[in-house]
């Protein structure tokens, strides 16, 4: 923050620099002095509600320039916006300017973004989950320590992509730089039927990951739109089950699982054949920390948001100015 001193006449104050100085001072002493509003209504002998006034004509009138300074490429006013509108504590926007490269570098960068947070929040007494996704995988690439803690995977991997960056192989990875235990998921994302999917999380090492799920402080997932391309499991049914859950209401998509524009998670057959954490074990977990970006994207975000599991937002600028339009 700085206040703006200037030889001509201030903007917005006419011929009227008695006015001008005062309110200078009065912003000067709040600050730059870093007085209270009380203090200073003291030694100027007004009220506090005065001081309040006087501070914000000195912004309104551009004697004051208020500047954020930030150790990442963050949008602090779209960010802002968004928590406010959302009610989230957290909300990290990527700056408009770090968006170039399409939509691969838009990925890594929000990922990295990602990694300097989860770094900056996790603590030893946190237990860790990692859902399987691209932007989830882009962060742990751009992670160089972590406190030490258990590292679960919440989901099965999609077979045919990404295939070589596994979840199993990002837990591991997240896993041995933070020194912690690592709970992988030897398995697929979606099975062929309920009784597979029975089967195998009965299976001892898929059965002490999900044991973990009840445990977990943090998590850390991707938001998918029900749309081709834009989902971990779309791509993987037939055309005929794809259209079944669409007129079902399928919007947002987290770890496999599915939401409808009001928040509510969809009640689909899918669900009976996911190898991964339900809507309701993610919902208890303390903090979520949700990835997503892109403007075509903003529908499934809204949707995943009012669902009330998203503690933390990170996106892009372009996927923030579509929420706000969709929230008009």
């Amino acid at each position: 923050m700085s206040d703006r001193q200037r030889g001509d006449q201030p903007r917005g104050t006419g011929s009227r620099p008695a006015e001008a100085i005062g309110l200078a001072t009065i912003a000067r002493q709040f600050y730059v002095r870093g007085k209270s509003k009380l203090e200073i209504a003291e030694e100027f002998g007004i009220s506090r509600f005065k001081v309040a006034r006087m501070l914000t004509s000195a912004r309104d009138r551009g004697l004051v320039r208020v500047e954020f300074e930030l150790p990442a490429p963050i949008d602090v006013d779209l960010s802002d916006e968004i928590r406010e509108t959302f009610r989230l504590p957290r909300v990290l926007v990527l700056e408009r300017a770090q968006q170039g490269g399409g939509r691969a570098e838009v990925r890594r960068r929000i990922g990295q973004l990602a990694a300097e947070l989860l770094t900056e929040i996790v603590t030893t007494e946190d237990v860790l989950g990692l859902a399987w996704a691209r932007t989830v995988n882009a962060m742990t690439e751009f992670l160089r320590e972590l406190a030490p803690c258990p590292v679960v995977q919440l989901c099965g991997v999609r077979a045919g992509r990404d295939m070589r960056d596994r979840s199993v192989e990002t837990v591991r990875r997240v896993a041995e730089i933070s020194g912690g235990a690592a709970y992988p998921i030897f398995g697929p994302l979606v099975l062929p039927d309920r009784r597979t999917a029975e089967t195998l999380r009965g299976q001892p090492g898929i059965a002490e990951t999900f044991d973990q799920f009840g445990k977990l402080t943090k998590a850390v997932v991707s938001i998918g739109a029900w749309q081709q391309g834009e989902s971990t499991v779309y791509d993987a049914l037939d055309s005929a089950e794809c259209a079944e859950i669409s007129a079902r209401g399928a919007t947002g998509e987290v770890a496999a699982r599915l939401f409808e524009a009001s928040g509510r998670p969809l009640s689909a057959g899918l669900a009976h054949h996911v190898l991964g954490i339900t809507a309701a074990e993610l919902g208890r977990v303390p903090e979520v920390i949700a990835l997503a970006h892109g403007a075509a994207k903003a529908e499934a975000i809204r949707a995943v948001l009012a669902s009330g599991i998203v503690h933390t937002l990170v996106t892009d600028a372009a996927a923030a100015k579509a929420l706000l339009m969709l929230a008009k």
